[in-house]
């Protein structure tokens, strides 16, 4: 998810810090950045509110996001 990463950076955060914020850690946040998983809507919402994301921004963009990793995994495996 190459914007999450675009968006904690221009927030001014580590993966560490961001993963702290929002209660999971660092080595998902990073999965979640390299796009070998997605974020679940709870924790999406969280990351989101983290990085000051707007709702509806971050809903939409997730949506997306989350279908296009989920073809990606089942391309993989």
């Amino acid at each position: 998810m190459k914007y999450m990463k675009e968006l904690r950076q221009k927030a001014g955060l580590t993966q560490a810090e961001l993963a702290e914020r929002v209660g999971i850690g660092m080595n998902t946040i990073a999965r979640y950045e390299r796009g070998e998983m997605a974020p679940s809507i709870q924790i999406a919402h969280g990351i989101a509110e983290a990085l000051g994301v707007s709702e509806a921004t971050s809903r939409s963009q997730l949506q997306r996001a989350r279908a296009l990793l989920q073809s990606k995994i089942k391309e993989k495996y």
